[in-house]
């Protein structure tokens, strides 16, 4: 895997939140990020929303995840969601780990909704 590795980067880290309108004043007003990008996926009742302090490009960005139905706050260990990593090819990487013994929850591809 050592070969393989070293082209990977560290694209972005999900956080679930409750209330977006918050979330996003506190990250961009109080913590001066930039809300980059914003998405609303309507059949999967959720939105995305990505911050930073520059492109995701080339920087490290939070993804807030808001499912629209979530009522009871999040308890602690229940906000994060993943942390997303660029690689060469994301199905080669998911054999090799499964070969490795790791857990792959679900098969390369896009998401769903």
């Amino acid at each position: 895997m050592n070969d393989m590795t070293c082209k990977f980067r560290l694209l972005h880290t999900m956080i679930r939140v409750r209330n977006l309108v918050k979330s996003l004043d506190f990250y961009t007003r109080l913590l001066g990020m930039k809300l980059l990008r914003r998405r609303e996926f309507e059949d999967g009742k959720f939105t995305l929303a990505f911050v930073g302090y520059r492109d995701g490009g080339t920087h490290r960005v939070l993804e807030l995840t808001h499912n629209w139905k979530q009522e009871e706050p999040y308890r602690m260990g229940d906000s994060l969601g993943h942390l997303a990593i660029a690689v060469p090819n994301a199905s080669v990487v998911c054999e090799a780990l499964r070969k490795e013994g790791a857990l792959v929850p679900r098969a390369a591809g896009p998401m769903k909704g």
